[in-house]
């Protein structure tokens, strides 16, 4: 065998270790931090008890009645479902942003630039002005109608044929959203004393949180996720340029679409039960991509784990710094995104001149 192939096979043996290593270190941390936050709470529960009741209720559920019924109500009733939507939610954030940045070829592009945010607040706001007699499930079902409604005005204004124009996708987005947020406000000011409850669920909370939520979102998360995953070598393909993306034999119409469906799908059903929550989709890409470089083989994966592990973190703050009372979780992403984007704007500045 020619030397330089096999050290270039040599190379790439490596890389795919440190992938693999990579992927398993994050995936322990992510449980980790899951444990953690089982613990943390205006109820601090001590980490043995959790893996005891836990051990027991998965196991052993005769053994679980030996544990109080408030302990067994805290772990499974509130902090689970709660930590597994939060993770769920960051999960889906992140790698629908990983997957707009390669699509964009924008390092500063996330799922809301389509109007995915605004499409499923107006919808969230329109269910909550429903009368009291109608089911309160209603309004994340108004909120992922409006995601998708928003995102299909967004794809019939930006198509161009058979082309889909990232800069014409963009801006239709930009102005879709605009007019969506403008009606959102209008209906904001005449919702009287239900305003309080709108506010929350637009800044991002998991308060609601419970094992029904959580069954309803996971298949359209896992579904949106996979196939962004399985786009992961046409995504790095594309980086070069969509001539010779083509040109290689990658659809790049084609890809620009399934991109657009599946994040999507996993974006609206994650914003549809805990609201806008910002920056996840931008912060975490771009620190994985400090981390473990570029390829989006191993980008997707270990940005769908970092933001899982994130928003539990930032869901964990946003419930314990003042407890009981809760802070909603979008202005814990915010304080932290909003410098790290800024961050982004610089880096970018000094690269342009």
């Amino acid at each position: 065998m020619d030397t330089a192939l096999k050290s270039e096979l040599d190379l790439h043996h490596a890389r795919v270790r440190r992938g693999r290593m990579s992927l398993a270190l994050a995936a322990l941390a992510l449980a980790a931090v899951a444990l953690w936050a089982v613990t943390a709470g205006s109820t601090a529960i001590p980490l043995q008890d959790i893996v005891a009741i836990l051990r027991a209720g998965l196991f052993a559920p005769g053994q679980a009645d030996s544990y109080s019924a408030a302990l067994n109500t805290i772990i499974w009733d509130i902090r689970l479902p709660r930590i597994l939507m939060a993770g769920l939610t960051g999960a889906a954030l992140a790698v629908a942003g990983a997957a707009y940045q390669g699509m964009f070829r924008n390092p500063l592009a996330d799922p809301y630039l389509t109007g995915i945010s605004q499409g499923a607040a107006l919808g969230a706001v329109c269910g909550f002005l429903l009368p009291s007699a109608v089911p309160a499930a209603l309004i994340p079902v108004l909120a992922f109608a409006g995601a998708i409604f928003s995102v299909a005005a967004v794809y019939s204004i930006a198509r161009t044929g058979r082309t889909l124009p990232v800069t014409t996708l963009i801006l239709g987005g930009v102005a879709i959203g605009a007019f969506l947020a403008s009606i959102t406000s209008y209906f904001i000011i005449i919702s009287g004393d239900r305003v309080h409850g709108i506010v929350f669920w637009l800044l991002g909370t998991f308060a609601l949180a419970d094992w029904w939520r959580v069954g309803v979102m996971t298949p359209y998360i896992c579904a949106g996720a996979a196939v962004l995953l399985l786009a992961a070598r046409p995504l790095n393909v594309m980086q070069l340029d969509e001539e010779q993306a083509e040109q290689l034999g990658i659809n790049v119409e084609r890809t620009k679409i399934i991109i657009l469906v599946a994040a999507t799908l996993a974006t609206a059903a994650a914003v549809c039960f805990c609201g806008a929550i910002g920056f996840v989709g931008i912060i975490i890409p771009h620190a994985v991509r400090m981390i473990c470089g570029p390829d989006y083989r191993l980008l997707l994966p270990m940005s769908l784990l970092g933001g899982a592990a994130f928003l539990i973190l930032a869901d964990t703050a946003a419930r314990t710094i003042l407890a009981p009372a809760e802070v909603p979780v979008g202005i814990i992403t915010a304080i932290i995104g909003a410098p790290f984007f800024l961050y982004l704007l610089n880096q970018k500045k000094k690269a342009v001149f």
